[in-house]
């Protein structure tokens, strides 16, 4: 049996854990930049006081040093010399070096040396520090750097007594010739301990610091992403069938803002999911009636009988048309409630001379023009006058024949009004709502032709105009279908409108 061999997929690291990895990943920076700009600091200034005292303690013998250029000494820094040598109660370098080391006691951490012709001599009889006489690779380097630069040498040397910072200064007497060295040492390694020590605190601190870091932080970030995870569970526990689940919104932060926002999405998600569900209940309900009408006449068709088979054929032709008829509205219906509307000025006074010039043709009815408002609002005309023109079919098909039928257009404020006004038999108040339903009309009838599809377009361009369709009664019965828009009237010139008035008048 052949058995594939998959590496597992590693597991992507959490949002939580890249934060926290991000915020540790700076204080530990942070940290050991401060660390390192600390300990740098402070080495430098105990290397400073290093240089500085072994300048200070061997300043007595620069009277009697080679005519060599000698090192400048720190006045500011305190000596454990107390007095200076006079070189004239010597008889010789090697009374003088032995003068010198006697009275010049080296401190803690420090460490002197009398060198005669590249030997040491002398040293410390009273040793506070540590014994530089045997450390011979000191010597042998002190002596060469000072024949070869013929002066006063400092410098450090790695030794087995640790790193030593040095100073070696050559001393010669008239009528001696003996050549001889002082050196004076100091142990870096001891005078670096608390430096040391400072930066191993500073380093264990550092750690305990880093660790609260990590866990306040581990913390805080589950509390500040909670509501993404949340958002998770709730996107995961979502469903066609159960689109009701929301996420808690609390704070101001752009979490919960975010978390606002995608509630409002799903709020948008679930109405269009159960408008589909709608339509495609009504749909299936409204297929299902001329589905059923042709099949059983064409079951109950006696194929012999020509009269029988033409009936037959001519309500099946019928019943089609009326299902192209819905499945054309259904388009349509679909396009307003989803196209891209054209916002421009429209000029109401043309958009009614319009709409009177479209239903002057529709037969059966009387049509008049009662009032032109004069002014524009922003929409889109052809969307306008398509819902415009569905009120005055539907007026028409619900009015007695030879009614008359009237249309008008005001204007005022806030809102611009189209509406169409029927004598036919009127709509209940309860029942105003319903009819902008799809498929259904006013007490359920199916009398009158159509889908059923017609007022719920009307509404459904009003509302992307952010306008409403009202019904009230028409006097004497009937009634009254407007579209509410709002507007920004244009404040045209008095005698403007005069004239044109008078205009209409003369031509009507």
């Amino acid at each position: 049996m052949i058995r594939a061999s998959h590496a597992a997929a590693p597991r992507p690291l959490s949002t939580r854990a890249r934060i926290l990895s991000a915020i540790l990943a700076v204080a530990c920076v942070g940290l050991a930049v401060v660390g390192g700009v600390t300990f740098l600091v402070q080495r430098d200034r105990v290397l400073s006081e290093v240089d500085a005292r072994l300048k200070a303690q061997v300043s007595s013998l620069e009277t009697v040093a080679s005519p060599a250029p000698a090192a400048s000494p720190s006045s500011d820094t305190a000596t454990t010399a107390t007095e200076k040598l006079a070189p004239d109660d010597f008889g010789s370098v090697s009374e003088y070096l032995h003068a010198v080391v006697a009275r010049l006691v080296p401190a803690q951490n420090e460490g002197s040396v009398a060198v005669i012709d590249g030997r040491a001599r002398y040293r410390p009889s009273t040793l506070s520090g540590f014994d530089l006489s045997q450390n011979t690779a000191l010597i042998n380097r002190a002596v060469a750097e000072t024949a070869k630069s013929g002066g006063t040498v400092i410098g450090t040397a790695d030794t087995s007594q640790g790193a030593l910072r040095y100073i070696a200064i050559p001393v010669t007497m008239s009528g001696d010739p003996e050549s001889g060295l002082y050196i004076r040492a100091i142990n870096l390694d001891a005078e670096l301990s608390p430096v040391t020590a400072s930066i191993t605190t500073y380093g264990i601190a550092a750690v305990v610091m880093l660790a609260a870091i990590g866990l306040v932080g581990w913390f805080v970030a589950g509390r500040l992403l909670s509501p993404i995870r949340r958002l998770h569970e709730t996107a995961d526990a979502i469903t066609l069938t159960d689109l009701g689940a929301r996420i808690p919104a609390q704070g101001n932060d752009d979490i919960s803002a975010m978390t606002r926002t995608v509630n409002s999405m799903l709020d948008r998600l679930e109405s269009s999911v159960d408008v589909q569900r709608q339509l495609l209940d009504d749909v299936r309900h409204e297929l299902k009636t001329p589905i059923t009408i042709v099949r059983g006449h064409l079951e109950l068709m006696d194929a012999a009988d020509v009269s029988d088979v033409d009936e037959t054929r001519q309500l099946g032709i019928a019943e089609l048309d009326r299902m192209t008829r819905l499945v054309d509205d259904i388009d349509l219906l679909a396009a307003v409630e989803g196209d891209q509307y054209t916002m421009l000025d429209v000029d109401l006074a043309t958009l009614t001379a319009r709409i009177g010039g479209m239903v002057a043709v529709i037969p059966g009815h009387t049509w008049a023009i009662e009032s032109t408002a004069e002014g524009t609002v922003l929409g889109d005309a052809d969307r306008l006058l398509q819902a415009w023109l569905a009120l005055a079919d539907n007026a028409a098909k619900y009015s007695p024949p030879g009614a008359p039928i009237q249309l008008g257009s005001s204007i005022d404020e806030h809102h611009a009004r189209l509406w169409v006004r029927d004598h036919g038999p009127g709509i209940p108040p309860d029942m105003r709502r319903r009819v902008f339903r799809r498929f259904d009309r006013a007490g359920g009838k199916r009398s009158v032709g159509g889908s059923g599809l017609g007022l719920a377009i009307v509404e459904a361009i009003a509302k992307a105009h952010d306008g409403v369709c009202t019904i009230t009664d028409t006097p004497g019965g009937g009634a009254t279908f407007s579209i509410e828009i709002p507007c920004h009237p244009v404040v045209v010139p008095t005698p403007v409108r005069a004239d044109s008035v008078v205009r209409r008048e003369e031509a009507s």
